[in-house]
């Protein structure tokens, strides 16, 4: 199993012997055991050099930075662990080849969908009525239709997650109302924790591709651009009603995490460094989560669902089988 480490702290992270060693502002001194670690999330202010950067490297873990405002800042990847000219070459001819381009994005969507309304059809059978969210999930994947470009499939998505996230404000406790999407900044606590989890989900999917000769930077779905991984944008919309929502509910129905754990900042409701730290821990906990896998017949963990995920689309793309999304089945 592959950990996580998340750092709230300021300081200075650095190279100690075979392990890195985080120094606090306060001149405390905390260990964390990198030989068994995917990922270091930094989200305090955090120097570190290239002596750590080198060491990382040959650890194959990545650094993930956020922002001030919880966004995912960028990363420090490692040396990929696979590098494949040819996977590279077919990657690039699916998004050439409009009409793989569009079955690709397509099943994105289609996972996505299945997964929100997964969601939904939980609560529905607890006390809500949510059939016209339901039904409204329905038809937008019916509306799936092959002959639809990469756009008009996008304008799908986004009707499906307009009636997914009306039910936010039913689900959620008095006090913590959502009333639609906002972002850059968010502007309430839903909001807040969906682009905190929406990040931290990314993060992981960036890890994830790495550990393929995929490229990161070439998607089907979302444009291509410059200074992000638009793979991982891709990927990342089919886990997060699994991980960044499924924690959301958890973490505030069940009163771990409250209004106080967020504050006012230039015009933005964000998590404080106690909601930071709670919200990742449950995150965390949900990774390492495992579920009977009906394919590879074993127990597999949340964490390691999304290394499967990139494995089935290198495949589809070097040998042509079916690309089957994720779709939750439990």
């Amino acid at each position: 199993m592959t950990d996580n480490y998340h750092v709230f702290s300021d300081g200075r992270l650095e190279r100690q012997n075979d392990t890195v060693r985080l120094v606090t502002e306060d001149d405390e001194k905390k260990y964390l055991p990198i030989e068994n670690a995917e990922a270091v999330f930094l989200h305090g202010q955090i120097d570190f050099n290239t002596r750590l950067v080198s060491f990382l490297n040959d650890q194959g873990v990545a650094v993930h930075v956020f922002g001030w405002n919880d966004y995912y800042a960028g990363s420090v990847m490692p040396e990929r662990g696979q590098t494949s000219g040819r996977t590279l070459v077919e990657q690039v001819r699916a998004y050439d080849d409009s009409e793989h381009r569009r079955n690709i994005a397509r099943k994105i969507i289609a996972g996505s969908i299945h997964n929100m309304r997964a969601n939904i059809k939980y609560y529905d059978s607890r006390d809500h009525d949510f059939e016209h969210a339901l039904n409204k999930l329905e038809s937008q994947q019916d509306a799936l239709n092959p002959s639809l470009d990469v756009s008009e499939l996008m304008g799908v998505e986004a009707t499906a997650r307009r009636a997914y996230y009306s039910t936010f404000d039913d689900i959620l406790p008095d006090g913590f109302v959502f009333g639609g999407r906002e972002y850059n900044p968010p502007k309430n606590e839903v909001n807040s924790l969906l682009s905190f989890g929406n990040a931290l989900v990314y993060a992981n999917i960036v890890s994830a591709i790495r550990a393929t000769a995929l490229d990161p930077a070439v998607s089907y779905l979302h444009e291509p651009g410059d200074r992000r991984y638009s793979l991982a944008l891709d990927l990342a919309d089919i886990f997060k009603p699994l991980l960044a929502d499924r924690v959301i509910f958890r973490v505030v129905n069940r009163n771990q995490l409250g209004l106080d754990d967020f504050e006012d900042r230039l015009n933005a409701c964000l998590l404080n460094e106690q909601g930071r730290q709670t919200y990742s821990k449950a995150f965390e906990e949900t990774l390492d989560q495992t579920v009977e896998h009906p394919r590879l017949k074993r127990k597999v963990s949340y964490q390691h669902l999304l290394r499967v995920e990139t494995y089935k689309l290198k495949k589809h793309l070097l040998t042509g089988e079916e690309y089957t999304p994720f779709k939750r089945w439990w």
